[in-house]
């Protein structure tokens, strides 16, 4: 999402005139797109953004910019106002395409302005720089709130794009006939089309993306356990254009640190779901994330991870140490697990997954 919207941004500035420069030195504008995952991102805007104090002194005229989801958090957009007071612009992650009008107002007064809420469905350009493949965003927000995560405080509740709007941005990328993978982007991607009016179900979005002709292939992330339908899992086996790969976040093998998260299913549910998909598309490739050190795990907890991980064999996983964000429950639990723990964990996941992928690699 973050890679998408930044090229969005690109978009915008090329669109105004500007053109990339490898040295900062050399910037006239220098936009930050910040992400609030976890802390060390946020931590390196600051160190990023301070960095630029002498070149600001020298070149008074470059207009700094920092936007995303750090700064849709108030707490954040208020203090780097006030600890960077050479910035000039600070936005947030609703106003991204309003970039190109605060970028000219910048020019005589700072700004800094924060909307709740955006258009979905507002017409976007992207200056695409992920080779062959095509993002596509569908929907934005997060109706979830599990206890570590950020985004629905930052992406706000979720909203989809209709259906015409998104067929009509991939018809215009399959035409120009350079992008053979469309991958469809959400904070939540398979619960799509829950707000519309009538409803949509994500399979029958990806059906009517399949009429369109041409030669590409479809794929999307990032899917939560509990959207997953046969329906779904049927479309993914048998749909030529479907890419044979899912990837499906657990976060946990254990069904309370489950349960204490609010990811709304258990193990044995994402067991069933891998079963299933498994059944149908022998050769699919799975991926995932898991969280470590998530408060109160026990080791005990944490094996129920490694078992789940033994038991799947992913062909790969993105493995974090528990980070916790201001605003969220779980920042506010009792029994927050220290960073010696959180780092043995997550070494001893890593260590498991380069395992089982010489296993899978060796046949």
């Amino acid at each position: 999402m973050n890679v998408h919207e930044s090229e969005k941004i690109a978009f915008i500035l090329e669109n105004k005139g500007y053109s990339f420069t490898d040295k900062r030195e050399d910037a006239d504008v220098i936009v930050f797109n910040t992400c609030a995952i976890r802390e060390g991102a946020e931590d390196r805007v600051f160190g990023n953004v301070g960095a630029l104090k002498k070149l600001k002194k020298s070149k008074p005229n470059m207009i700094i910019a920092v936007c995303g989801c750090a700064t849709q958090k108030s707490a954040t957009s208020e203090y780097i106002k006030s600890k960077f007071p050479f910035v000039d612009i600070v936005i947030g992650t609703f106003n991204l395409a309003k970039l190109g009008d605060y970028i000219d107002q910048a020019k005589n007064k700072k700004v800094f302005e924060l909307w709740q809420e955006g258009d979905m469905d507002e017409e976007q350009g992207y200056l695409r720089t992920s080779g062959d493949n095509a993002w596509v965003n569908i929907m934005q927000g997060c109706n979830n709130f599990c206890t570590y995560c950020i985004v629905p405080y930052v992406r706000g509740r979720e909203k989809s794009r209709s259906v015409e709007n998104i067929l009509n941005e991939i018809k215009q990328i399959v035409s120009e006939g350079k992008y053979k993978t469309i991958t469809l982007l959400g904070q939540n991607v398979n619960s799509y089309g829950k707000d519309l009016q009538p409803k949509v179900t994500f399979t029958k979005l990806l059906q009517e993306i399949s009429k369109i002709d041409g030669d590409f292939k479809i794929t999307f992330m990032t899917s939560h356990p509990k959207d997953i339908t046969d329906e779904l899992i049927e479309e993914i086996a048998f749909n030529p254009k479907m890419i044979k790969s899912l990837h499906l976040p657990a976060q946990s093998g254990n069904n309370r640190i489950l349960k204490l998260m609010n990811r709304s299913y258990t193990r044995e549910k994402y067991l069933q779901i891998i079963q299933k998909i498994k059944a149908l598309v022998p050769n699919i490739v799975l991926t995932s994330d898991f969280i470590v050190g998530f408060p109160t795990e026990t080791e005990q907890e944490f094996l129920d991870t490694l078992d789940l991980v033994k038991q799947v064999k992913f062909a790969s996983i993105f493995a974090f140490m528990y980070s916790p964000r201001q605003g969220t429950v779980a920042a506010k639990m009792e029994g927050q697990i220290s960073d010696e723990v959180k780092h043995d964990r997550v070494n001893r996941l890593l260590k498991l997954q380069k395992q089982i992928q010489k296993e899978v690699l060796n046949g």
